[in-house]
């Protein structure tokens, strides 16, 4: 069985053919233009579909950023898509392509795939975070997704560990979001230029305005001072936060994507060791935290885990390998 995934994003979105193994058979990426407005936005979407699919596809999935209806299909408001209330998306597409079409959360899209394709191939516990420009989360307990009572839970992102913090774009301070992010990774380094003008993260860069992600890990490496700093409030923060997701869902693994996964081992040892200052003592040995496997196939394997994920829900005789 091939599925189509498309990896809805305010930027650029991505569209994969798949066959049942995981492997990305054709793959194109295209322009979103969110300022189009979402009837151009959708039309964009189902001729990439149209573009990739072969006669034997039945199925299409969706990771689309925002609240989503996950039932209908509906997306009910994303912050990305400034005309996007209540548009049935997945209606929409199945107009344009004939194909049977399922829309969910991003982030839930991200931790289906891990579990159909990646690290959680093995498990039926799972948290697993995206650390990109903002933070998403999805769980998995007893090997099904939690969605929560509207469909629109497991924001693992906006759990507030800084409780005096920076205020997060969701109008809340000190969200996970708001200090672990590569927007707040860039945001402190800049705010810092003043008393750290020296730092090597803007001697590389050429000033505080150019400043990325990983221009700030790098610099931990060459063992700067304000980079250090930087990495270890976010260690903290990702550690407080995922302690609180191990005691209320007690995953057996907790697993780490986007962008600020690629940070390596100058990441992942220190969180390694500062998650069990927050852990319960019964807590310590049930879990391990390990970066993604699926990296730059994670949107488009996460969309087509929506399809097999929705036929395994339903009795759809799709059994998983």
């Amino acid at each position: 069985m091939k599925i189509v995934g498309v990896d809805l994003g305010g930027t650029t979105f991505t569209v994969g053919l798949v066959d049942e193994s995981g492997k990305i058979i054709k793959r194109l990426t295209r322009e979103t233009h969110v300022e189009e407005g979402k009837d151009r936005v959708i039309e964009r979407i189902a001729e990439a579909v149209n573009d990739v699919t072969t006669k034997d596809v039945e199925y299409v999935g969706i990771g689309s950023p925002g609240s989503i209806d996950r039932d209908k299909g509906i997306v009910r408001f994303s912050p990305n898509f400034p005309d996007w209330w209540d548009v049935p998306l997945a209606d929409e597409i199945e107009k344009r392509t004939g194909k049977k079409v399922f829309v969910e959360n991003d982030a839930n899209s991200f931790v289906l795939g891990e579990k159909w394709f990646g690290a959680g191939k093995d498990y039926d516990h799972i948290v697993a975070l995206t650390l990109g420009t903002g933070i998403g989360g999805g769980v998995i307990t007893h090997g099904r997704l939690l969605t929560g009572s509207t469909g629109i839970g497991a924001e693992l992102g906006h759990i507030v560990i800084e409780p005096n913090g920076p205020v997060c774009g969701c109008g809340v301070r000190g969200c996970l979001e708001a200090v672990a992010s590569g927007t707040a990774i860039k945001k402190f380094a800049m705010e810092s230029y003043k008393k750290f003008p020296d730092s090597k993260i803007f001697a590389m860069t050429g000033g505080p305005d150019k400043v990325t992600p990983k221009d700030v890990f790098e610099a931990v490496l060459l063992g700067d001072r304000l980079a250090t700093l930087i990495r270890d409030r976010v260690v903290d923060a990702l550690a407080r936060a995922i302690a609180s997701y191990v005691h209320i869902f007690n995953p057996q693994v907790v697993i780490i994507g986007g962008g600020i996964s690629r940070a390596g081992d100058v990441l992942f040892d220190p969180l390694n060791e500062k998650i069990n200052d927050y852990v319960m003592p019964s807590f310590l040995g049930t879990f391990k935290i390990v970066r993604s496997k699926l990296l730059d196939d994670a949107g488009v394997l996460g969309a087509v885990s929506i399809v097999l994920n929705r036929l395994s829900e339903r009795g759809g005789g799709h059994e998983e390998s």
